[in-house]
């Protein structure tokens, strides 16, 4: 293991220096990927010098989404703490089903759920999970929500005709778990946003009166907290109120930028949230910890086990299920992913986190300031959001973006709203400073100045 651990020390230090010196990897075309790397597996063990050569090349070729020039998803960075969290979770690997296996790692996980649910305002009967993902975290509220209106499915299946509602710019997890859960893709309906891409209620209402006339059974509201292409936040109270109105689970997807309740400046944008049934966010988005760390909380935590515990006595021999965390896991066996984050918060306080986010809004800002002052460029994008939506000299996003990735420059992706597709910026790398954000578009502005094809191209297509 010691010597294993050196050359991991060896492998990182060379990766570090590199994404220094080429913050880009140049990318391997998939029908090149064999042809350039040996990853073949044969049934001889490799020499340990080419074992070592080998892996070198494999993590030194991979994309890096560390660096200064990763704008890619709504990922990115790499925060020391947290990485140190979850190396050391790796080297414990325990699982997080029982406290028997778990130890005080249960405790770790217990303490960020319920901080967090205190947070936000939720009740004394709140309780959550780590999910794997965010696609999960609400998989897992549709879940809860379904069994909350009829407790017999769980057990008989779905047998009448339930429908759930989520705006036209959601996550697109929503329809396939409708798909997983029995629902149905057909029975999710996409309700119309506004010009800043809200979820607009008074279109809500109407399309839960027009099932429940027509004989359907709505059962579950998602709202958003940061959309996917912009960034927006749907406004809670008025959805709380019609979910209320009609009996109808109200989960918030903050997969995004869920992380806002850390901030004072910024945790308006989730005003009413502790008036809903269920809340998600991943701190490996805002607050920069390593991949996956998915949280999803409810303030009912009847559901939470009525949904998920199952009884299995080969594995829950000690101790209470409030410490039996598989009780309320979708997953059986599981990774500590709370650690990562616990050594993080420990860290930096909850001071520290607010830092975090609201460093993200000001960087959005600097962008959207540099935007509006350069006529060459057209802004999109809102106020409050750290999704940076815009085009530059009209050349368009999906080519630009493709450009820039293949010459190995900048990784950045384009996104579409109202028929319109532009560049989509996002500040969400806690690492990054105003310098790497105005550097952003200075390597844009060059690679554009000394690629005139770009031009041809915009023309063309024009």
């Amino acid at each position: 293991m010691k010597k294993d651990l050196a050359l991991f020390n060896k492998i990182a230090d060379r990766l570090l220096k590199t994404e220094s010196e080429q913050p880009v990897a140049t990318p391997i075309a998939p029908e090149e990927l064999f042809n350039t790397l040996d990853i073949s597996l044969k049934d001889t063990p490799a020499s340990e010098a080419f074992f070592e050569e080998t892996l070198e090349k494999l993590v030194l070729n991979t994309p890096r989404t560390a660096t200064k020039l990763f704008f890619n998803q709504l990922f990115g960075g790499r925060n020391s703490k947290a990485t140190l969290g979850d190396l050391l979770a790796v080297l414990l690997n325990n699982s997080m089903y029982t406290y028997k296996v778990a130890g005080p790692q249960v405790g770790i996980e217990k303490e960020i759920l319920h901080k967090v649910c205190d947070i936000i305002g939720y009740a004394k009967d709140s309780d959550g999970t780590f999910a794997p993902g965010g696609s999960m975290s609400n998989f897992m509220a549709m879940v809860m929500a379904r069994d909350a209106f009829n407790a017999s499915i769980k057990n008989s299946g779905v047998s009448q005709k339930l429908t759930l509602y989520t705006s036209s710019e959601s996550h697109y997890s929503i329809p396939k778990n409708a798909a997983f859960m029995g629902v149905g893709r057909d029975q999710v309906r996409y309700v119309e946003t506004n010009e800043k891409g809200q979820m607009r209620p008074e279109k809500l209402e109407v399309a839960v009166k027009k099932d429940i006339a027509n004989g359907f059974h709505p059962f579950f509201v998602n709202s958003t907290a940061g959309t996917t292409v912009l960034g927006a936040f749907d406004e809670i109270p008025p959805l709380s109120v019609i979910c209320k109105a009609y009996n109808l689970w109200l989960h918030v997807d903050g997969a995004y930028c869920g992380s806002v309740i850390f901030s004072k400046k910024y945790k308006h944008l989730l005003n009413g949230l502790n008036q809903t049934d269920s809340f998600s966010f991943n701190a490996h988005k805002m607050l920069g910890t390593p991949l996956t760390c998915s949280i999803i909380i409810t303030q009912h935590k009847k559901y939470l086990n009525d949904s998920f515990s199952n009884d299995a006595a080969y594995l829950y021999q000690t101790d209470g299920d409030d410490y039996n965390l598989g009780k309320t896991s979708i997953q059986c066996g599981r990774r500590n992913d709370a650690l990562k984050l616990w050594t993080l918060w420990k860290s930096v306080g909850t001071k520290g986190l607010e830092k975090i986010v609201d460093n993200q809004f000001h960087l959005a800002n600097v962008a959207r300031n540099y935007i509006q002052n350069n006529p060459e460029y057209s802004l999109f994008s809102y106020e409050e959001s750290i999704s940076i939506c815009f085009n530059y000299k009209n050349i368009p996003a999906q080519t630009l973006c493709t450009e820039l990735y293949e010459k190995g420059k900048l990784m950045v992706g384009y996104g579409t709203f109202n028929n319109v597709q532009f560049i989509r910026l996002v500040t969400i790398n806690s690492g990054n400073t105003e310098t790497e954000i105005l550097n952003f578009f200075q390597v844009l502005e060059e690679f554009v100045a000394t690629n005139p094809s770009l031009h041809r191209r915009e023309i063309f297509e024009q």
